[in-house]
């Protein structure tokens, strides 16, 4: 088992804390094994078992359990004495009115409750409201390069193995069957990944009728990782063409869909010299690049500079802060991170910035922001150097560190 140290970490400095515990994260992300960890650290800490309730509601042995007001009952009932109860509820929202189960926990004093969830509805503006200010989130996604690193300790070409890291699959469960065979691990992919969450997710919960519709957005915004979109160009592309048209309105439902369900991610454009979010095109990463070779034609080694761009959004997600993509007048900055204690940092990515052309480029699109907040330069390269205060780093060194 690969160890999800920062996910732990975040957990441990809530343990205890009187909120809610909201761990979310597409399916097949490692939820269910972030919470036995934590629950094994629990019980190694000296905490009692008879002390810990860890429900997981996808099994067969929890059906009966699915009544809120059932499993309502069965918890209070093991609650028996005033010491302190740790609570997993894992793929919580399988529970009818799980929101008025959540809300009746949370009041007993000696539950400290963590759930699980593998779309955004548990986080909706309804449940949002219920929870207001008594919950925290915390994301989870596939492994991170530096997790991934674990999963093949024998590879001493760190090179070799981050090119199959931007060209593969980072999903737990993808990433132990490529191990022994790749296309188990893509068949995993398109059968335990995509086709649940596009078919049960996604068309099965908003009764979508015209499910073809909905895989040709998909394969174009996952062709347009790191690309300004926006739902009027993208139904005038898939429009060219076809006789069967798709509205713009209804592309904006599919986009809100599949953000939902966690598989796609968006950076909003963000104008740093007037402070605010435009309303205008935005960027979409793509939660796991292994999910692109099962819907567009993905050559090994390809596209490299959006895929890097990919990699390194998300590495930004895990460390904190909203990431948006910058507007600095005429030119673009790929990321905006504003900081939990307001602080801002600027990321340029580019594959290499060896040639003349792509170094003034890059560089020049840091010179006119008027701040002092940090500006990275993350490529392949491998010199780690300040060029006027901004900091080039290797992006493989950044991820490892």
């Amino acid at each position: 088992m690969i160890p999800r140290e920062i996910y732990l970490q975040k957990l441990r400095q809530i343990k205890d804390q009187n909120i809610i515990k909201v761990i979310t994260g597409i399916r097949r992300s490692g939820k269910s094994t972030l919470l036995e960890a934590f629950k094994n650290e629990l019980i190694a800490s000296g905490t009692l078992p008879r002390n810990i309730i860890f429900l997981n509601f996808e099994e067969r042995e929890n059906l009966h359990l699915t009544d809120w007001t059932v499993l309502y009952d069965e918890i209070i009932k093991r609650v028996k004495n005033n010491k302190k109860h740790y609570v997993f509820l894992d793929e919580v929202q399988l529970v009818n009115d799980f929101e008025k189960l959540i809300n009746g926990l949370f009041t007993k004093k000696h539950i400290d409750l963590y759930i699980t969830g593998s779309n955004a509805y548990l986080l909706s503006s309804e449940l949002a409201t219920l929870l207001t200010g008594r919950y925290i989130a915390i994301n989870l996604q596939p492994y991170s390069f530096k997790e991934y690193t674990l999963a093949y300790k024998e590879e001493k070409n760190i090179d070799r193995l981050f090119r199959k890291y931007i060209n593969a699959s980072s999903f737990p469960e993808a990433v132990t069957l490529a191990q022994s065979n790749e296309s188990l691990a893509n068949d995993y992919l398109l059968q335990s990944i995509y086709d649940t969450v596009v078919i049960k997710d996604i068309a099965q919960r908003y009764k979508l009728r015209n499910i073809h519709n909905l895989h040709r957005v998909i394969s174009f915004v996952f062709d347009s990782i790191g690309s300004y979109i926006s739902p009027t160009n993208i139904a005038t592309e898939l429009n060219k063409n076809s006789q069967k048209k798709i509205s713009h309105n209804t592309i904006i439902k599919y986009l809100d869909f599949l953000t939902k369900s966690y598989i796609l991610y968006p950076a909003p454009r963000f104008d740093i010299k007037g402070k605010e979010l435009l309303t205008t095109n935005e960027k979409y990463y793509l939660v796991d690049l292994g999910l692109r070779n099962i819907t567009v034609t993905n050559k090994y080694d390809a596209d490299l500079g959006h895929k890097l761009e990919n990699v390194v959004y998300f590495e930004l997600l895990r460390r904190g802060g909203k990431v948006y993509a910058g507007k600095n007048n005429d030119r673009e900055i790929d990321f905006v991170v504003q900081k939990p204690n307001n602080e801002r940092e600027y990321y340029q990515v580019a594959f290499t910035i060896n040639d003349e052309k792509t170094y003034k480029r890059e560089i020049s699109a840091f010179k006119n922001i008027k701040d002092n907040y940090p500006k990275y330069l993350l490529s392949l390269d491998f010199d780690n150097t300040n060029i006027d205060g901004i900091q080039k780093l290797n992006v493989i060194d950044w991820l490892l560190n």
